[in-house]
């Protein structure tokens, strides 16, 4: 009988590859999956909805079907799915009490190229209201706890699939990324997180589920192979919504390549001139110091990119999606934005979307355009750019509240924590959050990697390089007797 802790050790790829070898059954790991949910949720709140029954079913058929290994590496592995995306017949909050006693009528794309690959999806992972803020304590459901320290936030909007795989129910879940919500989670939390390009996994098939291609999804996990895993499952072979960038066979079997020398560009001033923490710089020096160790050219860059106009075109797109988003549902319900149980920021932002014409939406997508042709140029330059995801690190529960009743100190704080991780939504390149450092309280702190569009395979195959140059600290094991 597999062991918590043993099942805890392993990542998706081992687990998939124990499952093929008849290591251990499908019951068996899902029973390890369940047991730690049970054991850690009740403190830290990362699930919202469970599907652990119906998850026992499926692995009992899992058991008898050997033909199941053929779908994917990870096949059988239990997974869990952010509460942005639908999984029919299932609860869909998106965070929000204007969602309360919502059904999936049918899947999300991504969750069918889950489901197709095997995958025992056995909840569902708690989000910030529609994925708009920097943390994840949506008033619609309990507040999203750091496993490393209960009074910190595991980051948003991904916060729950974050705190999940830290404290080890899973080796890795679905997040999504529309400013920073994959990388700033996986800093927060000591995870690995990679924001891919934008077409990569852009399955969406209406510009409105991915805001406009500003959001894309993927995972995060403990380890960059079960990161590359996962990307074979979602990523696109045909153009849909945007381009499709070029990529290898298999991100999984490109890992085996190292990178050859690149030139790497360090990025330390925050580009809207906001201080930040010691802890952050020091996390890009010492990433400088291991990719110089490994052969690569380093030195310092500053972009050069005007970032208050950018962050006014993305607020203006999303901003529109949320209203677009949350409009039939006011409808169905007879309400209007003021009166909804939708939280004080969400209201602002629907409204702000609510008045935006055709004309200024397509000032914004072209100002993002002209700033898409700025960083790739940047990027014939240097390969790589790194940078922290974050000003500060994890920040105190309720220090960002989405119902602060002054906005201006929320936005305020809002810039001031973030900064960095935005434009590459913006521009639609890959970035990536790597945890590379401690703070000196002893909570993670990520660091920012990012390239060129379509680089994926580049920045995954030199996130293995560093990955196994520099082991980072795993949580030995959350456990709640000592919070």
């Amino acid at each position: 009988m597999l062991k918590q802790s043993e099942y805890m050790a392993l990542d998706a790829v081992d687990l998939g590859a124990g499952l093929k070898n008849k290591d251990f059954s499908c019951v068996e790991i899902t029973r390890c999956a369940i047991d730690r949910a049970n054991e850690v949720n009740p403190h830290i709140h990362a699930i919202v909805y469970e599907n652990f029954d119906l998850a026992l079913v499926e692995a009992e058929k899992f058991d008898t079907q050997n033909k199941l290994f053929q779908k994917s590496r990870v096949a059988g592995v239990p997974f869990l799915i952010k509460d942005l995306t639908p999984v029919k017949d299932l609860p869909c909050q998106f965070g929000s009490k204007l969602f309360n006693g919502f059904i999936a009528k049918q899947n999300a794309n991504i969750v069918d190229s889950y489901l197709e690959a095997g995958l025992n999806i056995f909840g569902k992972t708690n989000t910030p209201e529609w994925g708009v803020t920097l943390t994840t304590e949506p008033v619609a459901n309990d507040v999203c706890r750091n496993p490393w320290n209960i009074d910190y936030s595991t980051g948003g909007s991904s916060g729950g699939a974050a705190a999940a795989v830290a404290s080890g129910i899973s080796p890795v879940a679905n997040a999504s990324d529309g400013g920073g919500s994959i990388r700033i989670p996986a800093s927060c939390c000591g995870l690995f997180g990679l924001k891919p390009s934008r077409g990569l996994t852009t399955i969406e098939d209406e510009l409105s589920a991915c805001w406009s291609g500003l959001s894309v999804s993927h995972v995060v996990s403990q380890t960059v192979r079960d990161s590359a895993a996962f990307l074979d499952i979602v990523r696109l072979n045909k153009a849909k919504l945007f381009p499709l960038p070029s990529s290898p066979t298999s991100f999984l079997e490109d890992l085996n390549e190292e990178p050859d020398k690149l030139r790497i560009g360090i990025h330390l001033e925050h580009p809207m001139g906001e201080v930040i923490d010691s802890d952050c710089l020091d996390a890009v020096k010492k990433t400088a110091k291991i990719c110089s160790s490994l052969g690569h050219e380093v030195e310092l860059v500053d972009y050069s990119i005007d970032y208050t106009p950018v962050v006014s075109a993305m607020s203006r797109i999303i901003n529109t999606h949320v209203y677009q988003s949350v409009a039939p549902r006011l409808l169905k319900l007879d309400m209007e934005i003021e009166d909804s149980p939708l939280e004080l920021s969400t209201k602002i932002m629907a409204k702000s979307g609510k008045k935006v014409d055709a004309a200024s939406y397509l000032v914004a997508r072209d100002l993002l355009t002209a700033t898409e042709q700025q960083m790739s140029d940047f990027h014939q330059e240097f390969d790589i750019v790194i940078s922290p995801v974050l000003t500060k690190t994890p920040a105190p529960l309720a220090w960002l509240d989405m119902n602060n009743e002054d906005m201006r100190e929320y936005s305020a704080r809002f810039r001031q924590y973030s900064g960095f991780a935005a434009i590459y939504n913006g521009t639609g390149q890959p970035s990536m959050s790597m945890p590379l450092h401690m703070s000196s309280a002893g909570l993670p702190v990520g660091v920012m990697l990012s390239s060129g569009w379509g680089c994926d395979a580049l920045l995954l195959r030199l996130a293995r390089q560093i990955e196994q140059a520099s082991p980072w600290q795993r949580m030995s094991g959350y456990a709640p007797e000592a919070a």
